[in-house]
């Protein structure tokens, strides 16, 4: 097993996953800390090191607020998955995770590189639903990156724009690319194939990989997507995340840091991190963050809407497996995701594109004393085959969809369609790529079908 590899800045050791087969490095690092002066600062390359790295701990989590200690039945997503109100935070946190299932380095083969969500404020990838092993039993190897959210990794400010014109905002974003970059340079001494890398991602993490598919430079490191519950096009539901130029944004961090009492960038940087922390919650909390430090239309990282960019011609897309689940994101009767898709994919025919796109319905009757629904995010627990990580009492049906879905998802990370073999070596059930014609989706309820889903006459409006 590829227990110790050598990358191009060090060797770092690895430990047995639960299965020994697997090898997991935790905490391998592809950035410098972004603290003192690097404090809202782009990410900067990370610098060699002597020795052996030990890499058997998940990287601290990016700064956010702790989880609730007793969380409200109504609050479902702390129940869920934020259950350690003891987890450290730091703003030393751009580090990746590895799961490789190699015995040596030479074997090529295909890498999935997974962005956690969390509308841009929360989230971390020692969360258990991301746990790789599953995928990597799979032939896959698995790679989570950690990025800077919420004001550490979306502030802006004049002197910033000043000090790195050519990048003055998006640091959460260009965190990610600095991961994928290094995960592209890197990934062949972990047994990975460099030109075999699917990028994917769910609700904000969905959301970043929309961004980097229209990022020219992201693009030079993968070749196929995954968009979990991504909103692509939302005329009709509220301005969630405002769509702020660069002008905009150092506007609201000058406030931010009058609020904080500092006259410049680097009475800021001077703060600790626990003070910032302290101001981000009397600022207005989670629900003023999620206003007011999201990705900016900055016009070099973030150019546009990736639906707009199509449209417009400036971007041809790579192939995507995307979806949603039945009760996310529903406004004025319409669901916002759905829609998305369904208005890029029409795009993309109207262009004369033939890509191959593969698209689902997650409708899987969902257990527990809460009564949740196909709530937002619960699906995570079925792509990464993470079930026995939940609390909620799973049946063998689910554990049978969860397989299944993983089944699906590891196709077409390996060759960008879905189809195929199960883990008994049974074919799984026919999933065509969609159409609008046919309006075809993959449905997963207590099986998994191909059925076409007609459109709402409201949403015909929009399309």
């Amino acid at each position: 097993m590829l227990r110790i590899v050598k990358t191009k800045l060090g060797t770092v050791e690895g430990i047995p996953a639960a299965d020994p087969r697997i090898t997991a490095f935790k905490s391998v690092p592809f950035a410098k800390p972004p603290v003192g002066n690097l404090r809202f600062a782009p990410p900067q390359p990370a610098e060699p090191w002597e020795g052996v790295r030990q890499c058997y701990k998940f990287p601290l989590i990016p700064v956010q607020p702790s989880p609730n200690r007793n969380p409200p039945p109504e609050d479902v997503y702390s129940r869920e998955w934020s259950v350690d109100p003891d987890i450290p935070v730091s703003e030393d946190c751009l580090y990746l995770n590895i799961w490789t299932p190699a015995k040596k380095a030479d074997e090529k083969l295909p890498v999935y590189f997974w962005i956690f969500g969390g509308g841009w404020q929360v989230g971390h990838t020692a969360e258990m639903e991301f746990d790789g092993e599953r995928i990597a039993r799979r032939g896959i190897v698995v790679v989570t990156v950690n990025y800077r959210v919420n004001l550490f990794g979306f502030t802006c400010h004049p002197e910033l724009t000043k000090e790195y014109p050519k990048t003055p905002a998006n640091m959460g974003l260009q965190d990610q690319q600095a991961g994928l970059k290094w995960v592209y340079e890197n990934i062949k001494a972990f047994g990975g194939d460099k030109d075999n890398i699917t990028i994917g991602g769910q609700s904000a993490g969905a959301g970043s990989v929309l961004f980097h598919i229209a990022n020219k430079e992201s693009r030079k490191y993968f070749k196929r997507a995954v968009v979990d519950s991504g909103l692509i096009y939302t005329p009709h539901m509220p301005d969630i995340f405002p769509k702020r130029s660069v002008k905009d944004a150092e506007e609201l961090g000058l406030e931010f840091f009058k609020f904080c009492g500092c006259k410049s960038l680097a009475e800021a940087r001077k703060l600790s991190t626990d003070q910032l922390r302290k101001k981000w919650d009397e600022w207005g909390g989670y629900p003023k963050s999620i206003a007011s430090w999201t990705p900016v239309f900055d016009n070099q990282f973030n150019k546009g809407q990736l639906y707009d960019l199509v449209k417009d011609g400036k971007c041809s897309p790579v192939p995507i497996l995307t979806g949603f689940t039945t009760d996310e994101f529903i406004f004025g009767g319409l669901h916002a995701v759905e829609m998305g898709i369904r208005k890029l994919m029409k795009e993309e025919e109207a262009k004369g594109l033939k890509l191959q796109n593969y698209c689902y319905k997650f409708d899987v009757p969902i257990p527990g004393w809460d009564h949740p629904g196909k709530f937002h995010s619960v699906d995570l627990w079925f792509w990464f085959e993470t079930l026995a990580k939940c609390w909620r009492p799973f049946s063998g049906v689910h554990y049978d969809v969860a397989r299944q879905m993983c089944d699906y998802l590891c196709n077409f990370i390996k060759t960008g369609n879905p189809n195929g073999l199960d883990l008994n070596g049974q074919p799984l059930p026919k999933w065509d790529a969609f159409t609008s014609r046919k309006s075809n989706f993959m449905e997963f309820t207590t099986g998994s079908a191909q059925n076409s889903i007609p459109v709402s006459k409201e949403m015909k409006k929009y399309l």
